[in-house]
């Protein structure tokens, strides 16, 4: 049986697509920079959340969209922290934290954080010894101008393992619209099965992404809904594990009936 285990928590893989939802404390992300830079605002949000069927709470306190502007570790913490401390201990589903600082990797998991989401493919080496001494889950992004996905794929899994990391516990994204075009976008929904490495768990995250904007209205959330839907259920088709979504209800419906289908 394949698992993806993140703290004490662990999901079968295959079983049901695991749904991510996502939670920006961040002034300038793309889609809803500001909406939950209130702390008080982004605890409802996470129960939210929750509530509303998600597997798996991702918190980022450091916008990642194209052009962002880099904060400090210390910054991205004090963002981080007042939402944690509130959250850690009282959501029934595993907390991941959305950061490529190995001080915040290693401050959120002592708090509690359950997996950490790292979307500089682990550059540091300082981030794997951080999840080396703990029990947390890592998703590891291909992005910027790094070889092939593949390859990259299959070099980070030797890496990882050299720090006693068993692969069980790796999380896999091929980081959509990271340093890539629309075409290469759609070349990586389309190819997913052969990305995918038996035993390990694969994610996407290309809710209302640039690539789902080229063909649906782009200024308006809502209106990037149905392609981020369409997206979806095509990576899921191509075995993705988890996909990583702002819109929870439409996600957890769409999923069901999908994996309906393809269990049938």
């Amino acid at each position: 049986m394949n698992v993806f285990k993140a703290g004490n928590y662990c999901f079968e893989l295959g079983n049901k697509t695991l749904i991510m939802g996502i939670l920006n404390v961040t002034p300038d992300s793309f889609s809803d920079g500001g909406a939950y830079i209130n702390p008080d605002k982004a605890v409802k949000r996470a129960f939210e959340i929750q509530n509303l069927g998600a597997d798996i709470l991702d918190i980022g306190g450091q916008s990642t969209r194209p052009g962002f502007q880099m904060i400090s570790e210390l910054e991205e913490w004090d963002r981080l922290f007042p939402i944690l401390k509130e959250i850690t201990g009282r959501l029934d589903i595993p907390i991941s934290v959305d950061t490529f600082y190995p001080s915040v990797a290693k401050k959120a998991i002592d708090l509690g954080a359950d997996i950490i989401n790292d979307v500089s493919g682990c550059k540091s080496s300082d981030m794997l010894k951080v999840i080396s001494k703990s029990k947390a889950g890592l998703v590891i992004t291909h992005s910027e101008n790094q070889k092939d996905i593949r390859s990259f794929f299959e070099e980070k899994l030797a890496e990882v393992m050299k720090f006693g990391i068993s692969k069980d516990r790796i999380c896999l994204d091929p980081g959509i619209g990271f340093s890539k075009d629309r075409q290469q976008d759609r070349w990586i929904i389309k190819n997913l099965k052969s990305l995918k490495i038996k035993g390990v768990a694969l994610l996407i995250g290309l809710s209302r992404k640039r690539l789902v904007a080229q063909y649906c209205e782009n200024g308006n959330n809502y209106s990037r809904l149905p392609g981020t839907v369409a997206a979806n259920t095509l990576a899921i088709q191509q075995g993705v594990n988890i996909i990583r979504v702002h819109d929870i209800r439409e996600a957890v419906f769409a999923t069901r009936l999908t994996d309906a289908i393809l269990s049938s």
